[in-house]
C-alpha cells in the first residue's frame, strides 16, 4: 500500500541518515548510568578502532537523526503514531522525539567531558606490527581532531628473547617487533610510550590483574 511504502521510504532515510544509531542509543543509555554512580576514575575498554571513531561521532549523528525525524514528524507523524499502535510500543512520536532530544544531551554532556584534558585522557594500546601501527595512527589523528586529549601508548606483547635463545621464530619476530618499535618512538616522540611483554600465561583473576597493572607504571626490564 501507499502508507507502508511510506513508512519503508522513512526507515530507509533514518538509516542512511544515522548509521550507527543503534549503537548511538546504548552508549546514551550507559551514559546515564554512569551519571548517576560515584567514581574516581571510569575507564572505557573501547572496541576496535572503527567502532571507537563511530562512539566519537555520536554527538553528530544524533544531531542528523533528531534533524531527520524532526523533518520527518510533520509529514508523517499520524501514521507513525498508527505504526506505533500496531507495533505495541506505547506513547506517540512526540515521546520518541523528546526521548531523542534526552539522549542528545547527555551525549552532548559527555562529548564535552570528552574534550576536557582535565578529566579525560585515551590510552592507545597497539602491538609492533604495521597494521597496528597505522591503526594506532589514524586513531590519534582522529581523537586530535576531535579535541580529545592522548599522550599515552601501550605496546603489547613484545618478544624479548635472551642472546643465546635457539628459537629461531622469536629472533626473527623481535627483529620485525624492533623495526616498528623505531617507528612508534620517531613518530610520538612527546608521548609516553610504555613497553609489555608477551606473557606465557593468561592475565585473569585479582592477583594476576595487580602483577600485570605494576607492568604499567614500573618499565619492563627484558633478559638479558
Amino acid at each position: 500500500s501507499q502508507e507502508s511504502g511510506a513508512m519503508n521510504s522513512i526507515m530507509q532515510d533514518l538509516a542512511f541518515a544515522i548509521p550507527g544509531v543503534d549503537e548511538a542509543m546504548g552508549f546514551a543509555e550507559v551514559m546515564k548510568l554512569v551519571k548517576s554512580m560515584e567514581y574516581s576514575v571510569i575507564i572505557f575498554d573501547t572496541a576496535p578502532t572503527g567502532h571507537t571513531l563511530r562512539f566519537l561521532s555520536f554527538p553528530t549523528v544524533l544531531e542528523k537523526a533528531l534533524a531527520k525525524v524532526s523533518q520527518l514528524s510533520g509529514r508523517f507523524g499520524p501514521m507513525m503514531q498508527q505504526m506505533s499502535g500496531l507495533m505495541g510500543v506505547s506513547g506517540n512520536h512526540e515521546d520518541m522525539f523528546a526521548k531523542l532530544e534526552s539522549m542528545r544531551a547527555v551525549i552532548n554532556e559527555v562529548n564535552t567531558q570528552f574534550q576536557d584534558p582535565e578529566k579525560t585522557t585515551f590510552v592507545c594500546v597497539c602491538i609492533s606490527e604495521f597494521l597496528s601501527l597505522y591503526e594506532t595512527e589514524r586513531l590519534v589523528q582522529e581523537l586530535t581532531a576531535g579535541n580529545i586529549d592522548t599522550h599515552n601508548i601501550v605496546v603489547n606483547q613484545l618478544l624479548f628473547p635472551p642472546k643465546d635463545s635457539n628459537c629461531d621464530q622469536c629472533k626473527v619476530r623481535n627483529r620485525m617487533q624492533q623495526k616498528y618499535l623505531e617507528q612508534i618512538f620517531d613518530l610520538y616522540e612527546d608521548f609516553h610510550i610504555t613497553l609489555l611483554p608477551l606473557l606465557t600465561n593468561e592475565v585473569r583473576g585479582v592477583e594476576k590483574l595487580k602483577t600485570f597493572s605494576r607492568l604499567l607504571v614500573e618499565p619492563f626490564q627484558p633478559p638479558k
